[in-house]
C-alpha cells in the first residue's frame, strides 16, 4: 500500500478522532483554525495520512492516529509497575489482558504505591511525559504519621535538601491534622525515587498510606482500584499540548 493511498480527506480524519461533526469539522478548516504540519490548511479537499499527520486545531493537538491509545489505570497496592515481572510478582499485565494493543506504563508506581498511571503505546508522547525537561506534575494524597503543623507548606514549597540534592514541593495542603497522622496533598513534577517517601521521611512525618490522584492534567477521578480508562478528546489533547505535541 502507498503512501498516498492511506491518505484521507481532512474533514473525515478529524470526525473519527471526535473533534466535531464532518460537517463542523469543514467549518473549522474554512475559518483557518487547522493546522496539518505546521501549516494552516484552509482547502477542504485537502488529504492527510492520519498515521503520521501532525493535526492541531485552535491551537491544541489532536490524536488522529487510531493505532494509538492511552489509558489511565487505578493500580492497587501491592502490584508492580511492570508488565512482565521476572519474579512473577503481580504486575499490570493482568489489566488489560483484553487489550489488542502492546501497551507501556508511562512511568512507576512503586508496589506500596496505588492510583493513577498511565499506560500507552505512544512512543513520542510516553518519552515526554516521563522527561524531566518537561515537568509534567503529578499530585499525591498521603497519610502520615504525626500531626502536621501548616508551618510545613511553607517549607516544603521553598524546598529541603535529599541525599541525591534539593527538591521542593510545587503545591502543599494539610488536608486534615490528627495527634496521631495526618492527611497531606502534595504536587511536584519530580520522578525521582520514591520522592514523597522520602520527602516526608525528612521533615518527620513518615509515609503511612499513598496515593497518585492526578498525574499532568489527568485525574483519578471515579476510577476504582485495578479499572482502566480511555484517554481520548479534549483531555488527551490537553495532555499533548502539556508535552509540546
Amino acid at each position: 500500500m502507498t503512501a498516498s493511498s492511506k491518505e484521507e480527506r481532512l474533514q473525515k480524519v478529524l470526525a473519527h478522532a471526535g473533534v466535531a461533526s464532518r460537517r463542523a469539522c469543514e467549518e473549522l478548516i474554512s475559518q483557518g483554525r487547522v493546522e496539518v504540519n505546521g501549516h494552516i490548511v484552509t482547502t477542504l479537499g485537502t488529504r492527510v495520512n492520519p498515521l503520521t499527520a501532525r493535526i492541531h486545531v485552535d491551537g491544541m493537538p489532536v490524536n488522529v492516529n487510531t493505532n494509538h491509545v492511552t489509558l489511565a489505570l487505578y493500580k492497587p497496592y501491592g502490584f508492580y509497575s511492570t508488565m512482565e515481572d521476572e519474579y512473577e510478582r503481580p504486575s499490570l499485565k493482568q489489566f488489560i489482558s483484553d487489550r489488542p494493543e502492546r501497551l507501556y506504563h508511562v512511568g512507576r508506581l512503586d508496589h506500596d504505591t496505588e492510583g493513577l498511571i498511565l499506560l500507552s503505546n505512544d512512543g513520542e508522547l510516553t518519552h515526554r511525559l516521563t522527561h524531566p525537561s518537561y515537568e509534567v506534575s503529578k499530585t499525591y494524597i498521603a497519610r502520615v504519621e504525626g500531626q502536621v503543623t501548616r508551618g510545613l507548606e511553607r517549607v516544603l514549597t521553598k524546598g529541603i535538601t535529599l541525599e541525591d540534592g534539593f527538591i521542593k514541593a510545587d503545591s502543599f495542603k494539610v488536608r486534615e491534622a490528627r495527634e496521631r497522622n495526618s492527611i497531606i496533598e502534595i504536587t511536584l513534577h519530580s520522578g525521582r525515587n520514591r520522592i514523597v517517601r522520602r520527602m516526608m521521611d525528612e521533615v518527620g512525618h513518615p509515609v503511612m498510606e499513598l496515593v497518585r490522584t492526578q498525574f499532568g492534567n489527568i485525574t483519578l477521578g471515579r476510577l476504582k482500584p485495578g479499572k482502566t480508562r480511555i484517554i481520548a478528546g479534549s483531555e488527551l489533547s490537553a495532555l499533548m499540548h502539556k508535552v509540546g505535541l
